[in-house]
């Protein structure tokens, strides 16, 4: 059973944004899967690469998005998206370094954080780009 499931709710009705916050969303559950069935140390250290990667692609993807429009609000999202990417690094570097249960944690903090992320942070944006005509 999938960690989190994508939905209407989640959508910021912008269609890039909201195919990239899909990706995001399965790669979390391919890394909660990968946990779920102990498949290893090397399929999950590559799904957290994978997360830090993604993530790093779709938040210049957002901060893009906020400085070509002229967001007002992109000095206190770009923190939490710099916020979230340190955090995830560090887990990461925990991992690399033998803490295997930081995986766990790392599931609690993934799933809360990304929804929280999504339904309060990205819906803020979404008049205001959806009103500068990006869909």
């Amino acid at each position: 059973m999938a960690l989190m499931v994508w939905n209407e709710k989640l959508s910021v009705n912008i269609k890039a944004i909201d195919r990239q916050h899909q990706k995001i969303v399965g790669i979390i559950n391919e890394l909660h899967d990968a946990m779920k069935e102990r498949r290893g140390r090397d399929v999950m250290a590559g799904l957290l690469v994978e997360l830090v990667d993604y993530s790093g692609y779709h938040f210049d993807t957002e901060e893009d998005f906020f400085r070509q429009y002229k967001y007002p609000g992109l000095l206190v999202h770009k923190s939490e998206h710099d916020l979230f990417k340190s955090r995830v690094e560090h887990m990461r570097s925990q991992f690399n370094g033998g803490n295997k249960l930081i995986v766990v944690e790392a599931m609690d903090f993934l799933k809360d954080w990304l929804s929280d992320h999504i339904l309060v942070t990205d819906h803020k944006y979404s008049p205001f780009l959806n009103g500068k005509g990006v869909y």
